[in-house]
């Protein structure tokens, strides 16, 4: 398993900090443009004028804390909504991608099985303060 870890954790950091990296630094030449109902949500987050660039800040960091292997956990958790969205984007809207959203997901849910002794103190029935 902590191979599995190793692994998952190297390529998902590697992921998010490349692409949220690209996000400012317009590196990857080729990005198609999506049109109907795709091209609505994108346009609908970027007309935000804040959304995009929090979630590729929160992407970088979270690469970087991946990559470096520093509150990984957190980070992971923190990771798999953004992963989760890229699959049912992809799957709904433009299935044609949807293997990214794959390479985003499997690997968050291997970290969640890998980390699963950090996460299962927050899976309590009824929390007490």
């Amino acid at each position: 398993m902590k191979t599995t870890v190793l692994i998952s954790r190297l390529l998902l950091g590697f992921l998010y900090l490349t692409f949220g990296l690209d996000y400012f630094l317009h590196f990857i030449p080729y990005q198609p443009l999506h049109t109907g109902a795709a091209g609505a949500f994108i346009a609908g987050l970027k007309g935000t004028g804040y959304f995009y660039p929090i979630q590729k800040v929160i992407q970088i960091v979270g690469g970087l804390s991946l990559l470096t292997n520093r509150y990984a956990p957190f980070s992971a958790v923190v990771l798999f909504p953004i992963s989760l969205n890229v699959l049912l984007f992809h799957t709904f809207l433009v299935p044609s991608g949807w293997l990214m959203g794959v390479f985003l997901v499997l690997p968050n849910l291997l970290l969640g099985v890998g980390y699963w002794k950090y996460y299962s103190p927050m899976f309590v029935a009824k929390a007490v303060a």
